[in-house]
């Protein structure tokens, strides 16, 4: 992900965006009226080097990631003490590459593993990994490849996004490498894929083909789990038409590959390869935004104007946005709308284990707070 350039203020009025947004194919209800609340930005962390991927120790310390060098941090939030846990070697952070997503064991720390999904070079060839690292003291001691699957020759559309389902599983958000027919290709070739793993790296039982969860997938930075239903949902870049947010279904196949076109009535331009049904978004943005992260405000302390609210943000204007969920939480009640313009671009949308929403940019790392 790019870095914008910066916008001017930290803090906005609640507005609502000027999208085309869908709901099961149909254009959605005008945003209910929004109460005169404004948000801001609170830095956590700043002047770091590319903290695209981060999240949460159950006792509310930061562990992040340097993109392009692969060193793996802790910030404590409370003094902003910032200290090295392991530097994982070989990284490359061209483009889009480097080191994407971090998540902790969910029994941790009874189980002191570090998940790490980065770009490196092993033998030659350049790889995308999911690696696990044992931290003993807050130090890492060994590190070990879990999955390895080839790098595409563009340094773009790498994915990246890790997390622990409800389910005790590992998720992984591969991108398609910047070839699109990798999308609809399930012959063991795990790019443009949604991932659902076993803690070791292996496949998970359940799932639907091998390591795969869902397919069909062009690149995304982000996804997150309702709370209050256990469903995933992915935010998914778009080439120049729809960004999307999806409702992730196992098996499902969202539609991206070899025959994606603009020219077609959206969003079935992006979403017409492979085999029927095909999963259309619940949401999307007819001109990108550069769509990132995803996180639940579930009693998050922005006010009930946005309590079981989804948010994301994203990289070109650096803006976070909100939509209301409808009653059955499998979609959306209205058009997204802006909460507040960011210090810069927006990576990475996470919860906290006090329910509060952070974010972060290229260079920090942010609390998002009711003013």
């Amino acid at each position: 992900m790019s870095t914008r350039p910066r916008i001017s203020h930290m803090a906005v009025a609640l507005t609502i965006a000027s999208i085309v947004s869908l709901m099961n194919g149909t254009q959605v209800a005008a945003a209910a009226p929004i109460r005169a609340t404004t948000f801001k930005a609170v830095a956590v962390k700043t002047g770091l080097q590319g903290p695209s991927a981060f999240t949460f120790a159950p006792g509310g310390t930061i562990w992040y990631l340097e993109r392009g060098t692969g060193e793996l941090r802790i910030i404590n939030p409370s003094t902003g003490a910032d200290r090295l846990v392991f530097d994982i070697a070989g990284v490359n952070g061209d483009g889009e590459r480097g080191a994407l997503g971090v998540a902790l064991h969910p029994a941790w720390p009874a189980k002191p593993y570090a998940y790490v999904y980065v770009t490196r070079m092993r033998d030659g060839h350049l790889q995308n990994q999911l690696v696990r690292i044992t931290v003993n003291n807050g130090i890492g001691k060994g590190l070990r490849i879990l999955l390895a699957t080839p790098a595409s020759a563009s340094p773009y559309h790498n994915g990246g996004h890790i997390d622990f389902g409800p389910d005790g599983k590992l998720y992984v958000m591969i991108g398609d490498g910047h070839n699109s027919a990798n999308a609809q290709d399930r012959s063991g070739n795990l790019r443009g894929k949604v991932l659902r793993l076993d803690t070791d790296g292996t496949a998970a039982s359940g799932n639907p083909y091998g390591r795969i969860w869902s397919f069909g997938h062009r690149n995304s930075f982000g996804f997150a789990f309702d709370p209050r239903t256990g469903r995933l949902w992915e935010t998914e870049n778009g080439p120049a038409c729809t960004d999307e947010i999806n409702l992730i279904v196992k098996g499902g196949n969202f539609a991206w590959g070899p025959n994606q076109t603009c020219s077609l009535p959206k969003p079935g331009g992006t979403n017409n390869s492979g085999p029927s049904p095909r999963r259309l978004p619940k949401a999307y943005f007819a001109s990108p935004i550069g769509i990132t992260g995803a996180a639940f405000c579930d009693h998050c302390g922005l006010g009930s104007g946005v309590d079981g609210d989804l948010l994301f943000g994203d990289v070109n204007t650096g803006s976070i946005r909100a939509v209301n969920m409808n009653a059955t939480r499998t979609g959306f009640a209205n058009t997204p709308r802006i909460l507040l313009a960011a210090p810069t671009s927006v990576h990475s949308v996470q919860v906290a284990p006090n329910d509060r929403i952070y974010f972060s940019s290229s260079t920090g790392i942010y609390r998002i707070v009711a003013v």
